[in-house]
């Protein structure tokens, strides 16, 4: 720790005086306090240890930036000590009463500053810093309603790394990064455009489903965030930009700077937006109804994934049942002719429905190696359905069939093969 104290200014743990804790940040809670011997009211983020985030912040400066003061490193007592913003987080804004009253004026000039904050990260700072966590709990509103971006525990020197660990919050979170795959600098674009989303319609994204659900819908459904048919076209358009499932197609911020300037040069749009911001209660049951169907479409998967763990057990209490038989007097001339080892392994797909059958041929005698075809049948008990015997050239068919709309498991390995006299005692599990 002591290359730290040199790199940083330190504080001494008894010149702070805490008081209420006022939030959680990544990997620390935070708490508002005092810089006793500066008498100024700070924010201390209490850790385990001191990591990247003060590296970080140490080398920033910029009005929508969180100012970074110093650490403490006394163990087992560490923390980051930055500014104190008294408004509290803009999510916290978005959930209050006060929010009711935001305007376009107010709405273009958070949008601008969150921008600008982002902008200098990626473009102007003195190391480049991909930020992996934007979200209206992490950007916070001061005393005069200006917004700083503020908690840096998940990002990184984008020269350090391009391969980011699943952090942040789901529904703030770019696809790739839910991926864990390589990231660049618009895995920011994405989040800023779900902050936006937030400023516009003060409703919590995704609500009511949890992380991983949304992480499903997001990643393999391809669902984003409901924009009301009524929101204005340039902010409708520009969050579908920020959220385009290739990072490559989504805009840097000095592109969202410059339709930011654009939409303030437009006579029209703030009749629009007031009209939009102050006339929740006509578009807000669209957000509602989408809600409602992604419930219903995660419910369904819970189902389908249910409808495949017991169609597995089925078909290995056949297989086991099957072994079973072949080991009593009646099938012991069918268990000398097995030759084969089975193994299978399952995997989920689209499909429309499944099938397993099970084909017996025998001679016109009705008869599989001196055994009645009838009573080799009831061997298998109700696993199978039994279509009616043909007497000429006799075939029966087994079959246990599951349907499916959206899943189905295929099984693959080797078949088992017994032969049987002159004919073929065969199983495959078709899946079509």
């Amino acid at each position: 720790m002591s290359s730290l104290g040199a790199s940083f200014v330190q504080i001494k743990f008894d010149d702070i005086h805490f008081y209420e804790n006022c939030g959680g940040g990544s990997f620390g809670s935070v708490y508002r306090a005092k810089w006793i011997s500066q008498d100024k009211e700070v924010a201390v983020k209490k850790l385990l240890k001191i990591e990247n985030e003060a590296e970080i912040l140490s080398v920033l400066s910029h009005r929508n930036i969180i100012q970074f003061f110093g650490v403490i490193l006394e163990a087992p007592n560490y923390g980051i000590v930055t500014e104190y913003a008294s408004g509290g987080s803009l999510y916290e804004y978005l959930s209050s009463e006060e929010s009711e009253e935001m305007d376009m004026e107010q709405v273009m000039t958070w949008a601008m500053e969150i921008a600008k904050g982002m902008h200098y990260l990626h473009c102007e700072a003195p190391v480049r810093v991909i930020h992996r966590d934007l979200k209206s709990r992490n950007v916070v509103v001061t005393a005069d309603k200006v917004l700083k971006i503020c908690d840096f525990g998940a990002s990184r020197f984008h020269s350090h790394t391009t391969h980011m660990s699943l952090v942040g919050t789901f529904p703030w979170m770019a696809p790739e990064v839910i991926q864990s795959l390589p990231v660049s600098e618009t895995c920011d674009t994405y989040s800023y455009g779900v902050v936006l989303w937030e400023m516009l319609t003060s409703e919590v994204p995704f609500k009511g489903l949890e992380g991983l659900q949304v992480a499903w819908l997001v990643v393999e459904k391809g669902e984003r965030l409901t924009i009301p048919s009524s929101c204005p076209v340039s902010f409708a358009e520009l969050m579908r930009k920020c959220w385009m499932t290739d990072p490559k197609e989504r805009p840097m911020f000095k592109q969202i700077l410059t339709t930011l300037e654009s939409m303030l040069n437009d006579s029209q749009l703030p009749d629009q937006c007031n009209s939009f911001l102050h006339n929740k209660a006509e578009w807000r049951c669209e957000i509602e109804a989408t809600l409602v169907r992604l419930k219903k479409l995660e419910r369904d998967l819970s189902t389908k994934e249910q409808e495949l763990k017991e169609r597995e057990q089925r078909l290995k209490m056949w297989e086991r049942k099957l072994i079973e038989q072949s080991n009593t007097p009646l099938f012991l001339p069918v268990a000398a002719k097995i030759s084969a080892e089975s193994f299978y392994e399952s995997r989920t797909e689209e499909s429309n429905s499944s099938e397993m059958s099970c084909q017996i041929t025998a001679c016109s005698n009705g008869e599989v190696g001196g055994v009645s075809l009838q009573a080799m049948m009831r061997g298998f008990g109700d696993m199978f359905s039994m279509e009616p015997v043909q007497h000429s050239g006799m075939q029966v068919n087994m079959q246990a069939k599951q349907n499916s709309s959206k899943s189905r498991s295929v099984r693959e390995g080797r078949k088992l093969n017994m032969a049987i006299g002159m004919e073929a005692f065969g199983w495959s599990d078709d899946s079509d």
